[in-house]
């Protein structure tokens, strides 16, 4: 299955895009999200910024669902503006 690209509005407000992977948790309260070369939004304007860029060089980061409000579509620009700045990986089916 392939991973979408998604904005997550999140419980602190802030939107990030990124492409999204649901992986099992191990146990009650365990991240059951990956995210993959996630960014934040700037809601007035659009822009992107590598999320978390001031403290990590990851480029996936796993997050509990109950940190997420919401996942939305994002308007086409600004998934082109995401591909053209973030490396997502190729799915391959097999």
């Amino acid at each position: 299955m392939e991973n979408e690209i998604k904005i997550l509005v999140l419980v602190n407000n802030d939107l990030i895009i990124a492409q999204v992977e649901e992986v099992a948790a191990l146990d009650m309260g365990d991240p059951n999200c990956k995210l993959i070369a996630p960014f934040k939004v700037n809601p007035l304007n659009g822009d992107l910024h590598p999320w978390l860029s001031e403290v990590t060089d990851d480029r996936e980061v796993m997050m509990a669902s109950d940190k997420i409000l919401t996942l939305v579509e994002p308007h086409a620009t600004i998934v082109d503006d995401y591909l053209k700045r973030a490396v997502v990986p190729e799915t391959t089916d097999d």
